[in-house]
């Protein structure tokens, strides 16, 4: 039997700034950083696990400090305990009356909460010996919903509804796997879409994704109207008609404004528009919706926990939904989102890019497909070919495509290097 006998904390910033990667029209200047935190124990294994926040530069060491907040409520736990009650623990950590008046279950404690958790599945999967998607893929119905608060869920989606879409999938779960491996998972880029670059490597970086196997890219719009419109008429003249473009506002618009600005993007053939306006809108998303069918609205990266999620699919007020790595509490919570897509049908593209999202999120896509939804149909995952160098087992994508890790652990492990060089100096 062993113990959790640390939580070792990293303020990661990487400069991406300087090069305006990820830039778009509400975060111009972002550096892509990490509230990163390693769960240490006394097993004999010497296996430990790993998660973090996603940030974008200022503020990083705050979600830390949340990080470190949980210390109380995690040292000492039996590990082999935890590990095989990952639903108890999840509850514990998110019903704690003092934590859960921090939100509840969202802000930075909610996030904090998924990056332990998110660490607990990494030291799970590395003690299977499994990738985390195939570790997920492996268990059974009955183990998957247990995973699950169903709390503010069941007007919508009861355990017994998420058994019977988890037992109808539960048949072809073997061949899914084996098509995965082959074949791995469709990607789609935002590489060319940065509202940084100049059209000369907007164009360039076009060309560039079409030869690596991409059928999908996504700009960044919302800043400037015209500029929007050039942009996109220099992407569709390069992609051609084989390709399609999706478009991120970033929440910048109002309403009428979106309904009016998409109405302008239409000629170009978009596969989508995400985040059109607040993340937090539900009507005002429903609204644009309606007033811009049939394109699709996506979103979801900023959407703080599985309710927001359920209520924006009881509303159509998305027709691609987004889920993030880190955003929710951790991989329990993105269960539960990923059953709710599947009780309504809807397609779910993940947000990634970020600094170690691609690596995370890949896991959960791969889940879905093998254990949930079944399908590949309409789904693609966000990838940006940017700092997955610093992960012990980086994300891959050949033609288009994620290969599908094999490396035991959920992907989220940074090399110590990294951490050691990136680590931002009010916390060195």
């Amino acid at each position: 039997m062993s113990a959790i006998t640390a939580l070792q904390t990293h303020d990661v910033r990487f400069p991406t700034s300087l090069s305006l990667a990820g830039s778009d029209a509400m975060n111009p200047d972002p550096d892509y950083s990490a509230s990163y935190v390693q769960v240490c124990t006394d097993s004999e294994d010497g296996l430990q696990g790993h998660g973090f926040v996603f940030t974008i530069g200022r503020g990083n060491h705050v979600e830390v400090g949340a990080i470190q907040a949980l210390e109380d409520h995690v040292l000492g736990r039996n590990v082999e305990q935890t590990l095989a009650n990952m639903g108890g623990f999840w509850r514990d950590l998110v019903h704690d009356s003092q934590l859960r008046w921090l939100g509840p279950e969202k802000g930075v404690m909610h996030m904090a909460i998924g990056a332990v958790v998110n660490a607990l599945w990494d030291l799970k999967a590395k003690r299977a010996g499994m990738p985390l998607w195939q570790l997920l893929s492996s268990m059974t119905p009955e183990q998957l919903v247990d995973l699950v608060d169903f709390r503010y869920l069941t007007n919508v989606l009861t355990p017994r509804e998420a058994l019977r879409l988890l037992r109808r999938t539960e048949p072809g779960r073997a061949e899914r796997v084996r098509t995965l491996l082959e074949v791995g998972y469709p990607a789609y880029t935002t590489t060319p879409g940065w509202l940084g670059y100049d059209d000369n490597k907007l164009v360039r970086l076009c060309r560039e994704a079409v030869d690596q196997g991409f059928t999908l890219i996504k700009l960044k719009v919302g800043a400037d109207r015209t500029d929007d419109v050039r942009r996109l008429g220099l992407a569709r003249r390069t992609l051609g008609p084989g390709v399609r473009i999706a478009v991120d506002a970033n929440q910048r618009w109002e309403v009428a404004e979106a309904i009016s600005w998409l109405s302008e993007l239409k000629p170009f053939d978009l596969a989508w528009v995400e985040e059109p306006t607040s993340p937090d809108d539900l009507l005002a998303h429903a609204a644009i919706a309606r007033g811009i069918t049939p394109l699709p609205v996506a979103t979801g990266e900023h959407m703080a926990n599985r309710v927001m999620f359920k209520q924006f699919l009881q509303a159509d007020a998305l027709q691609v939904l987004q889920i993030d790595a880190t955003r929710v509490a951790g991989v329990n919570e993105n269960v539960a989102v990923l059953l709710l897509a599947a009780k309504f049908g809807v397609p779910v593209c993940p947000h990634a890019g970020g600094v170690g999202l691609c690596e995370a999120v890949q896991h959960l896509s791969m889940f879905d497909f093998v254990a949930v939804s079944g399908t590949m149909e309409g789904r693609v995952i966000e990838y940006v070919d940017h700092l997955h160098e610093h992960f012990v087992s980086p994300a891959r994508v050949e033609n288009g495509r994620y290969v599908a890790p094999t490396t035991p652990g959920a992907g989220t492990e940074m090399l110590a290097a990294s951490l050691a060089e990136f680590r931002h100096p009010r916390h060195a």
